[in-house]
């Protein structure tokens, strides 16, 4: 199961501010959670609490019935898309999307599959063999979309720093994440500070406000 259960999520810095408070959620298998609010309200801490980018100062992270507090991040089957695409501009593209895989010493033809399977998806097939320095925005972050894919994540989280707020980057973002959503049936958490685009995708929108939970709200029609 890829449910994400947070119970009374903290996370207080040493300096005495909380950026979290007492945070509690179900998210079911399979949906599409975006969290708004405005900046410094804590949801990007959130996200970083479950990729473990961020220590939880108290409270409860569960992925199914697996405990993450426990569990190291490298060790945690998730994608992160975050506003630094950490891509390696002395690699290609095949390359980069395929590191993670061959650092697990999966066989060669398997990350031959995924890789292109990936590239498909996001239609950049053409520009496996070009330096990440070469390419476009729009492609660097098709790359970095296809190298959190090709390892199968159970959970995909997406922040809002990742399309640099470039509105053509925010719109092919929002595109390929609704279709990785349609496509891959993947459990996925969106932050935004964009009240349009919280209410309109996804199952379910969380409104945040000073670290701690407004009001959870269905929406019926996505």
């Amino acid at each position: 199961m890829a449910s994400l259960t947070f119970k009374n999520l903290c996370k207080t810095y040493p300096n005495g501010f909380a950026s979290v408070k007492d945070f509690s959620l179900e998210v079911a298998d399979g949906s599409l959670v975006t969290l708004y609010g405005p900046h410094g309200c804590g949801k990007s801490t959130i996200l970083r609490m479950i990729g473990g980018l961020e220590d939880i100062t108290s409270g409860k992270i569960y992925l199914g019935d697996d405990l993450l507090n426990d569990i190291y991040p490298r060790d945690r089957k998730l994608a992160m898309a975050f506003q630094n695409y950490r891509l390696y501009g002395h690699l290609n593209v095949y390359e980069n999307i395929a590191l993670g895989l061959r650092l697990r010493s999966l066989p060669r033809n398997v990350i031959e599959s995924r890789v292109r399977t990936a590239a498909e998806f996001f239609g950049i097939t053409d520009i496996l063999t070009r330096k990440i320095r070469t390419l476009s925005e729009i492609n660097k972050q098709c790359v970095a979309l296809s190298r959190a894919l090709v390892c199968k994540p159970k959970v995909l989280l997406i922040d809002e720093d990742f399309s640099h707020q470039d509105e053509k980057l925010r719109e092919r973002m929002l595109a390929d994440m609704i279709r990785i959503h349609r496509e891959f049936h993947l459990t996925m958490l969106y932050v935004t500070n964009d009240y349009n685009e919280a209410i309109r995708y996804g199952n379910l929108t969380v409104f945040m406000r000073s670290g701690q939970i407004l009001e959870v709200r269905e929406n019926p029609d996505f």
